[in-house]
């Protein structure tokens, strides 16, 4: 396979919410081990989020520092890292967060290289910063993200072999919808907040075509810490 196995891998609310109120309850703090337990489980060399997600745990949308003077930077793909034994892929396609480190340290995983997913939207004075930063960059798309060619150059510059994909909604429905998620693994918290403006596990963004529902075939079912479930479901064709 030209690509990594990719593995959807989220922990979501009852009502199939991925962030909201409920985080921040005590109910969440079994779910919260399994999650990360579950995560291991898989031996990893990556995990993959969108920029909002990112913005919120880990650049706190700060501006990048960029030079619009800066001279044009080649073109194509950067590889700052080689050999890194881990990283943090984030889709960023315009090229906004505002890094002010290459590592990102999260929970008890090891630090793990910062690969950006560019589209060619992304300004130069933008690249600039990001090989100032000593971040890794990849262009996958003209205009909008080419799922399917970023999964293939995550593995071809950065040999990873498996991929965790952990959201937002959009950027998961858009590998699904792509046909490059090999499973889905959910950790289920065990309480909802009914809130109706937050994301949940899958959504489907503006620019995106007509699409089909997409069903999965039931691999395992594990009880957890907290009252938590992990669902293990591989992807298959609707009928």
């Amino acid at each position: 396979m030209n690509r990594p196995y990719i593995v959807c891998h989220m922990m979501t609310a009852l009502d199939g919410k991925i962030t909201g109120p409920f985080m921040k309850t005590k109910s969440v703090d079994g779910a919260s081990h399994e999650y990360e337990r579950t995560n291991a489980s898989y031996h990893p060399q990556a995990w993959l989020c969108g920029r909002v997600t990112t913005d919120d745990n880990f650049t706190f949308y700060k501006k990048p520092a960029l030079d619009e003077s800066a001279p044009a930077v080649p073109e194509g793909d950067y590889v700052a890292l080689a050999d890194a034994k881990m990283h943090y892929v984030s889709v960023d396609p315009s090229g906004k967060l505002g890094w002010e480190t290459n590592i990102v340290n999260y929970e008890d995983r090891p630090p793990a290289h910062v690969v950006e997913v560019l589209t060619e939207k992304a300004s130069n004075a933008y690249r600039a910063f990001l090989r100032r930063m000593e971040i890794s960059y990849i262009i996958a798309g003209k205009d909008q993200l080419d799922c399917k060619l970023a999964a293939e150059k995550l593995k071809s510059l950065f040999k990873i072999e498996t991929l965790m994909l952990s959201g937002g909604g959009f950027i998961n429905w858009s590998f699904l919808q792509a046909g490059l998620v090999d499973e889905l693994s959910l950790v289920i918290a065990p309480v909802a907040d009914g809130e109706n403006d937050t994301v949940t596990l899958f959504e489907k963004s503006s620019y995106l075509p007509d699409h089909l529902p997409v069903a999965f075939a039931l691999k395992s079912v594990e009880m957890g810490k907290g009252d938590s479930v992990w669902l293990r479901y591989s992807v298959k064709n609707i009928e």
